[in-house]
């Protein structure tokens, strides 16, 4: 059987050339397509953590595939910048149609017969809330991360920020989050021989 041909996977490996926190001083630059799989290494864990240590009824597999394509839409709206995103609802509501209509064109460049298997990951409004809530908290702990990172790095332009992404973390009613920063944040401050002894 010849399929026909399709741009899906050629236009989403285009994710390494956007740049995110484009607003601000970067020490450390990260890509969409790094921060994809940080975000899905951590929502592996957060659903693991979910499903052994608070027995929830959490599908792992799907949480990280779907965590693996949660930015893929940036591809076509690039990266906004979170104080422009939420700077007011009227643009909020703007961005997140924008985000939507992103989401349903690319699922337009997989072939038919694909589709359905792909949608679950790529339209957000058709994933279970069991797994956004890990997703979104995933994407949270990522920020946090960064900012720390930069702030470690003497980048004093990521304070704000990482003041107000771990207030944002605080906020999440998710059991896997704090057990999640309990037992591996504080690694992530030590250097490689630190954590090597």
């Amino acid at each position: 059987m010849t399929a026909a041909r399709s741009h899906f996977y050629a236009y989403i490996s285009k994710l390494r050339w956007l740049q995110r926190w484009g607003l601000k001083r970067n020490v450390i630059h990260e890509n969409v397509m790094e921060h994809s799989w940080e975000v899905a290494t951590i929502a592996h864990g957060l659903a693991v953590i979910s499903k052994r240590v608070f027995h929830e009824d959490i599908d792992v597999n799907a949480v990280v595939v779907a965590a693996l394509y949660h930015d893929c839409n940036e591809v076509i709206t690039g990266d906004m910048p979170s104080p422009i995103k939420y700077h007011s609802p009227e643009i909020t509501r703007a961005y997140k149609s924008i985000e939507h209509q992103a989401d349903r064109e690319l699922l337009a460049l997989l072939p038919d017969e694909l589709q359905d298997d792909f949608r679950s990951m790529l339209i957000e409004d058709e994933l279970p809330e069991t797994q956004m809530r890990l997703i979104k908290a995933a994407d949270t702990i990522a920020a946090f991360l960064k900012c720390e990172a930069e702030v470690q790095a003497g980048n004093q332009e990521f304070s704000q920020a990482r003041h107000d992404v771990k207030h944002r973390l605080e906020q999440l009613d998710l059991p896997a989050v704090g057990y999640f920063l309990e037992t591996f944040v504080p690694s992530y401050r030590l250097t490689l021989d630190e954590l090597l002894r």
